[in-house]
């Protein structure tokens, strides 16, 4: 095993074919979360339980990404040297189903800062 590889509880090594099925995020405000996920990522409104949280996903799928505000409503970002989530990417193909929002070209140009953005 190199340097950067860790055993698992098994002793083996995690196949690299696997996939993250969906994320919980913890939000100050459902709304804005929504306002993002999808009306600028484009995601779709599954379910949304008593105004608390959201359900969303592509294609029909129950919830790639739930969103809750239990314990966060209202909350502040985490302060500098905080433990928590600091990155999640989407692969999100080019093509004619997926465009920017509003004719903008990068998230930049959308009113959404990717950089420290929180929802």
């Amino acid at each position: 095993m190199s340097g950067t590889e860790a055993a698992g509880p098994s002793g083996g090594v995690i196949d690299s074919r696997v996939r993250i099925g969906h994320t919980h995020l913890k939000v100050a405000d459902l709304d804005r979360a929504l306002a993002f996920y999808v009306g600028v990522l484009g995601f779709e409104i599954q379910q949304i339980w008593h105004g608390q949280a959201a359900f969303v996903s592509g294609g029909g799928y129950h919830h790639h990404i739930g969103l809750n505000t239990w314990y966060s409503s209202g909350g502040s970002p985490p302060p500098p040297g905080a433990t928590g989530l600091f990155h999640h990417a989407f692969s999100i193909p080019r093509g004619p189903r997926w465009r920017m929002p509003h004719g903008a070209s990068s998230m930049r140009e959308s009113a959404w800062t990717a950089h420290r953005t929180t929802v």
